[in-house]
């Protein structure tokens, strides 16, 4: 990050870290000295996004004290897609065609853009 920003690549250049799930702060079951892992949810999920269009220094959304339900700020994954691409300069809705009767396109027929986090 520091290497883009020196560089002045940073404004130009999109950079996003996700894991595949999110995690809770808690395990199930019995805490042990080799039991200690916590567990895997598919309700909230992390990302860190930074520069190409992203504005700096925000936390968007939120969840419970637990790590588990999402109690602000949800973000549909569609709407995630389609707020990428548009940080990549590609209208989602520009990229549907038909098959078989049916509309698709990487955002599926949804996605609306996360304004609150663009710069």
């Amino acid at each position: 990050m520091t290497d883009l920003k020196q560089r002045g690549l940073l404004e130009d250049t999109l950079v996003i870290w996700g894991g595949e799930f999110g995690r809770t702060i808690y395990c199930q079951g019995g805490l042990t000295k080799d039991n200690y892992g916590r567990d895997h949810h598919g309700r909230a999920f992390t990302i860190w996004m930074a520069g190409g269009g992203v504005k700096p220094g925000i936390t968007y959304g939120a969840t419970d004290d637990y790590g588990y339900n999402i109690t602000e700020n949800p973000v549909h994954i569609h709407d995630l897609n389609a707020t990428i691409l548009h940080l990549m300069g590609v209208h989602h809705e520009k990229l549907t065609y038909r098959y078989q009767g049916r509309d698709f396109r990487l955002t599926d027929v949804h996605g609306n853009l996360v304004k609150d986090i663009l710069a």
